[in-house]
């Protein structure tokens, strides 16, 4: 057993600006821009949101061998993060116009999103690998979450509001200098922490299906993580839109995620509580049938007051912050049952996986939304002044709303079958 301090949980919990601000901000903003800045139709947009982030389903397992083979994860977070940023800078700060500037996003994205499985990966592997008990990684996760938490209220209220005073470029670089700070707390936070537990790998590109597949748990615990990712993503995709079209003010964008996330910072601590006492299996129950309930009285929005819209939102941050602390605090103890079965580190490679899955999860709610627009007939244009037909505004509504609230039940009845 091995218990550790707070400066060890504060550095290690600040990578979550990276991982925030990476998985909220292209969620948020990459697809109206190219909608509504690149006049690129909704179907094609989701598509090129999509596909750069599909990659690290292939890629990321590959940087968790690495990292495993490499035997230390920290030169990863700061080489890994560091280009994060800088090319997360230039994804909003193309030189073309029209196909070109899609074509421009699209590589750019691909080689972001490469640059950040080095960091991604080796962080959520660390959470197995520098406590090895069970409360206290439930503390370590709930500092991480809150802290994401935070930087997922900077990305999604902050970056929209930078956009709006400065342009995509000037958003591009302000995110980016956080995801630098971010990095450089993380590794020097964390340094000089001993590894609680590590065991050598000999694991093969061909062996990475084999040990999913002989982890029943594992593969139970990402299935659901994976399809309520999908939901989030699907959601966040649809909050530009969702204030331009059903609230018909687009200043209530950041006041929405000020709404969503600022609830999910209060009730870190209630949902370790929900832990402790009923299981994290309940609490992941519990929390998502909160999130469900509360974003399927959003499609009375058009009718209700905008304080009601909010106060719903902010129930839906109470759900979201559960749907986020339970299914990373179940992992570690998922890979430690493995690597104890097997007597081989799984962290990397697990975390791999897991984070491929995630990625993929929350790229595809974009394509998702995209396609839901589309079917609704939205329409591209480049600076955002297209008039959009009462089928779209529809679209834009049940794509933030009802898709999102069957996400996040439909695939819970796989955790009476896991044994995490």
């Amino acid at each position: 057993m091995r218990m550790i301090g707070n400066r060890v949980r504060a550095g290690y919990a600040t990578g979550s600006f990276v991982t925030g601000a990476f998985g909220t901000v292209p969620g948020l903003l990459l697809l109206p821009y190219l909608t509504d800045g690149l006049a690129v139709p909704a179907a094609v947009a989701g598509l090129l949101v999509l596909l750069p982030k599909a990659w690290d389903v292939l890629f990321n397992p590959v940087a968790g061998r690495i990292s495993d083979r490499a035997g230390v994860r920290r030169p990863f977070l700061l080489r890994g993060g560091l280009a994060t940023a800088v090319l997360f800078a230039l994804l909003f700060a193309g030189p073309f116009d029209g196909a070109g500037a899609a074509v421009y996003v699209a590589v750019v994205f691909l080689a972001c999103a490469t640059a950040y499985a080095f960091f991604q990966v080796p962080y959520v592997a660390m959470a197995a690998e520098i406590t090895d008990d069970y409360d206290e990684r439930t503390r370590l996760m709930a500092w991480r979450m809150a802290f994401l938490a935070l930087a997922i209220l900077l990305g999604g209220a902050g970056a929209p509001a930078v956009r709006d005073l400065v342009g995509y470029p000037g958003m591009g670089a302000a995110v980016a200098a956080v995801m630098v700070v971010g990095t450089l707390v993380t590794v020097a936070g964390t340094r000089g922490v001993p590894v609680a537990r590590r065991t050598s790998t000999a694991a093969a590109p061909r062996d990475l299906l084999a040990a999913v597949r002989g982890s029943r748990p594992f593969r139970l615990l990402l299935a659901v993580f994976v399809v309520q990712a999908v939901g989030l993503g699907t959601m966040l995709a649809g909050v530009d839109y969702f204030a331009r079209l059903v609230l018909r003010d687009q200043g209530w964008q950041p006041v929405l995620f000020a709404g969503f996330v600022g609830p999910a910072l209060l009730v870190m601590p209630l949902w370790q509580r929900v832990g402790r006492r009923w299981g994290k299996r309940a609490g992941l129950v519990c929390s998502s049938l909160v999130f469900a309930l509360a974003v399927l009285g959003l499609p009375a929005s058009p009718v209700l007051p905008v304080a009601v819209v909010l106060a719903l939102m902010a129930v839906v941050g109470v759900g979201y912050a559960g749907m986020q602390v339970f299914p990373l605090a179940m992992l570690p103890d998922v890979i430690t049952a493995e690597e104890e079965r097997v007597g081989a580190t799984r962290a990397g490679l697990f975390s791999g996986v897991w984070t491929a899955g995630e990625t993929l999860g929350l790229a595809l709610g974009p394509g998702v939304y995209g396609l839901v627009l589309a079917l609704g007939g939205y329409a591209a244009s480049t600076d955002g002044s297209a008039v959009q037909s009462s089928g779209a505004v529809t679209a834009a509504l049940l794509g933030f709303t009802v898709v999102p609230a069957v996400l996040a039940v439909v695939a819970l009845p796989l955790l009476r079958e896991e044994n995490a």
